[in-house]
């Protein structure tokens, strides 16, 4: 069993499943890779994606009961994928942006991909502050968390939780993307991996297959982890604790990553 907590999976929502035929499409390919919970996360952006908790909501009642009728063992969960906004704060405040499975307790939060803001630490901290643990979505994708991984770190040691996207593992984005996913699970700085599905052509799940990348270097423990345990505790709205690799006496990393396994 696996859980997706990032997918685009709601039809005609925004760039993810166009239409309900993708959306079954995305649910089949889930399943078939034992992906058995995926949490419906369109995006919430200011002036492009202005999509509205009930429209979420409704949007994946009615996709469960779809599911159901064509008996694929899948359920869909609503979430959301908020980009950071200097009033994001207010808008959950005003009930405005749904957490994930709507519990009040985790909330995937989008950068720009290029660079971080300069208010995001204040931001982070002042969601934090209405008891929400914000989780920061494939930061092996910013152009800036890339270069500097001591800032993702600032984030990761006054609680934020981070998602690493599954095709970064493969290898789907390039060589770069995948050593920055590799060497932040290496830090301790990646928590649970998720799909980020949005009905691209040839371009599948891939979980089971950044599980066994996972597990070929640090273990099934960790593998279960990062794609079962931790998201399934963020489905559920209840703690997740410290980062997965904490207490261990030395990182999982024993060798270089250019010279005896060869990963690129």
């Amino acid at each position: 069993m696996m859980i997706d907590v990032h997918c685009h999976i709601i039809p005609g929502i925004d760039d993810g499943a166009p239409t309900l035929e993708a959306s079954l499409a995305m649910a089949e390919a889930a399943a078939r890779d034992g992906i058995t919970v995926i949490v419906a996360t369109p995006h919430i952006i200011t002036g492009l994606y202005e999509t509205t908790k009930q429209a979420i909501l409704e949007g994946v009642e009615r996709l469960n009961q779809i599911i159901s009728q064509e008996g694929l063992p899948v359920e869909i969960l609503p979430g959301s994928e908020v980009h950071i906004e200097p009033d994001l704060p207010g808008r959950i405040q005003d009930q405005e942006v749904l957490t994930i499975n709507n519990t009040g307790r985790y909330l995937l939060v989008e950068l720009p991909s290029a660079f971080v803001p300069d208010y995001t630490a204040d931001v982070l901290y002042q969601i934090q502050l209405l008891g929400i643990t914000p989780i920061i979505a494939h930061p092996e994708r910013n152009a800036s968390l890339m270069r500097n991984h001591a800032a993702l770190k600032e984030m990761v040691v006054r609680g934020v939780l981070t998602q690493i996207t599954s095709a970064s593992i493969t290898g789907y984005f390039g060589r770069r993307v995948r050593r920055t996913a590799l060497e932040l699970i290496a830090q301790g700085l990646g928590h649970m991996i998720a799909t980020d599905g949005h009905a691209e052509k040839g371009r599948t799940t891939q979980m089971r297959e950044a599980f066994q990348i996972i597990e070929k270097y640090w273990g099934t423990d960790i593998a279960g982890q990062m794609t079962r345990d931790i998201p399934l505790a963020v489905c559920k709205g209840t703690d997740v604790g410290l980062p997965i690799l904490n207490g261990r006496k030395k990182s999982p990393w024993k060798y270089s990553l250019t010279s005896k396994w060869k990963l690129f």
